[in-house]
């Protein structure tokens, strides 16, 4: 079922400096999940690099990271220079983004940034490969693109085919957001209460506002003043400046005792007919999209299965006969790869192919 599964990317810098003209990357953020996956990725997808650094804040220096078969000592961010650095893979948070991306961007270095902060700036592209690669071409305006949210990331991959083919009106999006989304306390605090459960101890948040183990909280992020969450306007706003800003998007997100791997459960209203049948082929067909839907028990994709791999996993594609031209789906991807580092390295791939080739 593995769309594409792990390889070990492969040779030493050394040689690399021998066979290759390469890039020069910088990876923010480099000690954290998403930082680690985005190193993991630049290794099995052989991005072509010259040179790397791995860096973070003071309190992570010296620290190790690999690369492929290298090991790597981060580098403090703020004293680097980043001068002749040609990407820097930003994951680090708004506020990080916000003082060092504009920055590096003044010093040449094209940023490709994970965090939300220039998401909705109309100068900065927000780029899902597999679904509007053209915009890219406007990186040079701030020399920082943007990647979206990894709720946002799987779901526009899936509703664009779709979307191409007959015309998207409404979503309904339900999600199932592992804990590996809010960090690693996150994930731990998961841990450390289902561990202290079966031994009696009173389960005690500390990142998440509720009891994670062992339960569900329909609430990511801060409320606005409307009742959503930050999360669901980030679903909304960003497939309208994905897609298409006239698809009208409703979200309720939701949290849930899982540790890598986010689900969401859609429900799609077209301008145009479309089958449950005709949707099914043309998913099969598309890029970054691993189709598996059989009307059975297991004849789905969980978030347990999809974990290291590339893909977006389609299952459970069904008419819904209570709206004029109907379907709802199941759609489940790492969070951590394309919902941030894949989507990060490929956008990095495509800025090669399209406007830093070197060789």
């Amino acid at each position: 079922m593995k769309a594409q599964g792990r390889t070990q990317g492969g040779t030493s810098a050394v040689n690399w400096k021998v066979k290759i003209m390469g890039y020069k990357v910088a990876v923010v953020g480099a000690t954290g999940n998403v930082g680690r996956e985005m190193l993991n990725i630049l290794s099995e997808r052989q991005f072509p690099v010259e040179e790397i650094a791995a860096l973070a804040s003071s309190r992570s220096l010296g620290r190790e990271v690999s690369f492929g078969d290298k090991t790597l000592k981060t580098q403090v961010l703020d004293d680097f220079d980043f001068a002749g650095w040609d990407i820097a893979l930003f994951s680090a948070g708004g506020s990080v983004a916000k003082e060092h991306a504009p920055r590096a961007a003044a010093q040449g270095c094209v940023v490709i940034d994970n965090s939300s902060h220039f998401r909705m700036d109309p100068d900065v592209p927000l780029i899902v490969p597999e679904c509007n690669a053209e915009a890219i071409d406007d990186y040079s305006k701030r020399n920082i693109i943007a990647n979206p949210n990894c709720s946002t990331a799987q779901m526009v991959v899936a509703l664009k085919p779709l979307h191409d083919r007959a015309r998207i009106r409404r979503v309904v999006v339900s999600t199932y957001q592992s804990t590996s989304g809010a960090g690693n306390a996150a994930m731990d605090e998961l841990f450390s209460q289902t561990k202290g459960i079966f031994v009696n101890e009173e389960p005690e948040p500390k990142i998440f506002p509720k009891q994670i183990a062992f339960n569900v909280i329909p609430h990511i992020d801060v409320f606005l003043d409307d009742g959503s969450t930050k999360e669901e306007w980030k679903m909304v706003v960003e497939t309208k400046k994905i897609l298409d800003p006239a698809i009208r998007l409703t979200a309720t997100c939701v949290r849930v005792p899982t540790f890598v791997g986010h689900a969401e459960a859609l429900n799609i209203e077209f301008e145009q007919p479309l089958s449950a049948d005709e949707a099914r082929e043309i998913l099969r067909e598309a890029p970054g999209i691993m189709v598996h839907d059989k009307r059975e028990p297991g004849g789905y994709v969980t978030p347990v299965e999809c974990v290291g791999d590339y893909a977006t996993f389609i299952s459970r594609i069904r008419d819904d006969a209570t709206v004029e031209n109907g379907i709802n789906l199941w759609c489940v991807s790492d969070n951590l790869r394309k919902g941030a580092a894949l989507n990060a390295v490929q956008i990095a791939e495509l800025l090669g192919n399209r406007h830093l080739k070197k060789g």
